[in-house]
């Protein structure tokens, strides 16, 4: 359902749920040689130096760099259209919550998009019923709260796993539906 065409483009956008996120962290590759392998043309010391000091601190950069880039898409219009339509990005956080909170057995909390409205809205849809054909919303984020998604973790302690799926929501996932929907 989430990887069909969003707002009648044929683009395909990742899937908001299932992927949750969890970007890999670059890491520095190991060199498929030894450092004293270019001997005597580049002796170890300079490749040493090289792979684990200079090449490290690209590799980190980069990493801070992505974390910086995917916090500044979740806080550009995205958040700003939360701010007008909720007042703040925490009574989103709890109006969301409540209303996955509040979902008789299982289902969806989401937040979707109003297009003839040009708003945000939050539903909830019980068992698996779709967001987009019986309330019209584009899906933009999909709290899933079937037991299957978090019993084994948090047993029946349903708030318990909404307060944590806010810490693996793919922002930049929902900042690209977002910005799809308005065009």
């Amino acid at each position: 359902m989430l990887s069909r065409a969003v707002c009648g483009t044929s683009r395909q956008l990742a899937p908001a749920l299932g992927y949750l996120g969890s970007r890999q962290k670059h890491s520095l590759p190991d060199l498929p040689y030894d450092y004293g392998a270019l001997e005597p043309h580049i002796n170890a010391q300079i490749m040493q130096l090289h792979h684990s000091k200079h090449h490290a601190a690209y590799v980190n950069n980069l990493n801070v760099t992505e974390e910086k880039y995917q916090e500044a898409l979740a806080k550009g219009e995205l958040l700003e259209a939360i701010k007008r339509d909720f007042g703040s990005f925490d009574k989103f956080k709890e109006k969301l919550t409540a209303a996955s909170v509040g979902v008789q057995g299982s289902g969806w909390g989401w937040l979707g998009f109003n297009k003839e409205r040009g708003h945000l809205q939050i539903a909830a849809c019980p068992n698996q019923d779709p967001l987009q054909g019986t309330t019209g919303l584009i899906p933009l984020l999909g709290i899933d709260v079937w037991e299957h998604a978090y019993y084994l973790q948090y047993k029946n302690v349903r708030p318990d796993y909404l307060k944590a799926i806010w810490n693996v929501i793919n922002w930049e996932n929902v900042t690209e539906r977002y910005m799809a929907c308005k065009k």
